[in-house]
């Protein structure tokens, strides 16, 4: 039978389609999913690009080859929606970016990853705002609002450091790796917290009452999203640990860890907090205390469900963004030509370039002053790495561009349609270009030295998942000669370590389980546990400990 392109146009333009051309448009999508995993193992070898990029080129293709069967009339199969990108797609994302964590080296580096990701993107998004005040005036943008100019520093402060990330190696490079994840990750979590603080103050009548009113909004929405997170992996943990799923059957301690993680970010979202840090917190919480509850089996099952979820939801973004590239549409709705958006798209990138130096390189030299002599500093070439790694832009970026200039995926206003071609441009650009240019700037910053040990900070990262959330010892008992700024920096930091390290010895594993307060099972499918040496192994010994 033959495939009628055409006929699955039919949805945008509001008429009937059978459920056949539905069932249609979701095979062919789905086909091409398969089609971005193959041709992403096919290129692995040469880690020059990675399944994002595939996905991007796939759907670019895909997507000229049915605006040509449709003779110009679309060039999508499926309907973008915000609402199906933040309630399915993101949550898998975000919490096996922080279930996979490898927190001893995430922690060890808090303080920085916390100044890159958090006042670092505020700095950005300062930059790109009063940036876009200025510039985008005289390219006839068309007329934008003072919190039009905040939403586009908040859409474009946004990072995606997928390539970076697939490109360093994190044996060799530990302490560069651990920044680069850990900003990304902070990154995006602060950035929709400030678009959601945006769309909930009063812009009109902005004064100093306001501004105070956005400061407190954000920090509101910082601190209690964090704890709902913290508080649903602790309660998943107790659960987990007091019900013993495990004596019937290992599949409920997997759903009930999976729908915990998800019910924490529905909260969020009902609570109107920012779910992306619930859902990465209580992922950190999880892997550090529900994970080691659960049997051998359940571990194994968990960690490679959560991986393949935020891969399988990676790629339809991606997919989808390369083909609604070529919604013509929005094309028409923008200009007549693509030089403005095109122009307007190379004076936003001119905006991020600056904004991530602005303050990454201040930034790298405060972190540097705080480090004992013992550990490594951030070099220069280091630090251009970092700032190059934020200067794409994904997934996240274009959720918020189609949640604040659209509505359902579409748009009947010039100036949105112009933002929104030039948001696709930007992750377009930035992604293919400054993604596929990234091996070689690495190589030559920061070359591979085959054989040579890795830093002191390396043996984190050689730890398994098993590793706790401060689980090892810092070090922090030496102390090298320090000047007196040095020592200011780095004393409440080791301070905070010992005492952290003795409250989840003492209170927090007896209760909530973890790493050597792993119930055994009796009656289980695996009647065993993965037991450190010196680690309890009953049931009665940890509850003793409760």
């Amino acid at each position: 039978m033959a495939l009628d392109l055409g006929a699955l146009a039919l949805k945008y333009t509001g008429l009937a389609v059978s459920d056949h051309d539905s069932i249609v448009a979701i095979n062919i999508f789905i086909a091409l999913l398969c089609g971005c995993i193959v041709f992403g193992h096919l290129l692995e070898g040469n880690r020059w690009v990675n399944e994002s990029t595939t996905a991007l080129v796939l759907g670019l293709i895909t997507g000229g080859v049915i605006l040509i069967c449709t003779k110009g009339v679309n060039s999508r199969i499926l309907i973008f929606s915000e609402d199906i990108f933040f309630i399915y797609l993101l949550p898998p994302i975000i919490f096996n970016a922080g279930f996979q964590v490898k927190k001893k080296q995430f922690f060890r580096n808090f303080a920085t990853i916390i100044l890159f990701g958090a006042a670092g993107t505020l700095i950005s998004f300062v930059i790109i705002t009063f940036g876009a005040m200025g510039l985008f005036s005289k390219l006839d943008v068309g007329p934008l609002e003072l919190g039009d100019y905040l939403a586009i520093g908040a859409i474009f402060s946004a990072t995606d450091s997928v390539c970076t990330l697939q490109v360093l190696n994190q044996d060799e490079a530990p302490l560069l790796y651990s920044l680069v994840f850990g900003e990304g990750v902070v990154n995006d979590a602060t950035s929709v917290v400030l678009f959601n603080a945006i769309q909930n103050i009063d812009i009109n009548h902005f004064d100093v009452f306001v501004l105070l009113q956005f400061i407190g909004k954000f920090l509101y929405l910082f601190f209690t999203s964090t704890v709902l997170g913290v508080a649903a992996g602790l309660l998943s943990a107790y659960i987990i640990k007091k019900l013993c799923f495990a004596r019937h059957s290992t599949d409920r301690e997997v759903a009930i860890m999976i729908l915990m993680a998800y019910l924490s970010y529905m909260l969020s979202m009902l609570l109107d907090l920012s779910g992306i840090l619930t859902v990465f917190f209580c992922g950190i919480v999880m892997s550090h205390y529900t994970w080691h509850n659960v049997t051998e089996s359940s571990r194994v099952t968990t960690k490679h469900t959560f991986a393949t979820l935020s891969f399988i939801a990676e790629i339809f973004l991606f997919l989808y963004v390369g083909m609604d590239a070529l919604d013509i549409d929005k094309w028409k709705l923008a200009s007549s030509s693509p030089k403005k958006p095109i122009a307007l798209s190379a004076v936003i990138l001119g905006l991020v370039m600056v904004g991530r130096a602005a303050f990454v390189f201040p930034l790298s030299f405060l972190s540097n002053l705080s480090k004992k002599e013992s550990h490594p500093k951030i070099s220069f070439n280091q630090q251009v790495i970092i700032w190059w790694a934020g200067l794409m832009r994904g997934a996240v970026s274009i959720a918020l561009a189609y949640n604040k200039f659209t509505t359902s995926g579409h748009t009947a206003v010039r100036v949105n349609a112009v933002m929104i071609t030039s948001t696709i441009i930007v992750v377009l650009f930035s992604t293919m270009v400054f993604g596929l240019l990234t091996k070689p700037l690495i190589n030559l910053l920061v070359p591979p030295r085959p054989g040579t040990a890795a830093d002191i900070s390396s043996q984190s990262f050689l730890d398994p998942l098993t590793a706790s959330l401060l689980g090892s010892d810092f070090d922090v008992g030496q102390l090298t000669p320090q000047t007196n700024l040095q020592y200011l920096l780095t004393m409440p930091t080791r301070s905070v370590h010992r005492v952290w390290r003795k409250f989840d010895d003492k209170f927090m594993r007896p209760m909530f389980g973890g790493r050597g307060f792993v119930p055994f099972v009796p009656g289980s499918p695996i009647e065993r546990s993965v037991h450190g040496p010196g680690l309890l192994g009953t049931v009665t010994e940890a509850e003793n400990h409760s």
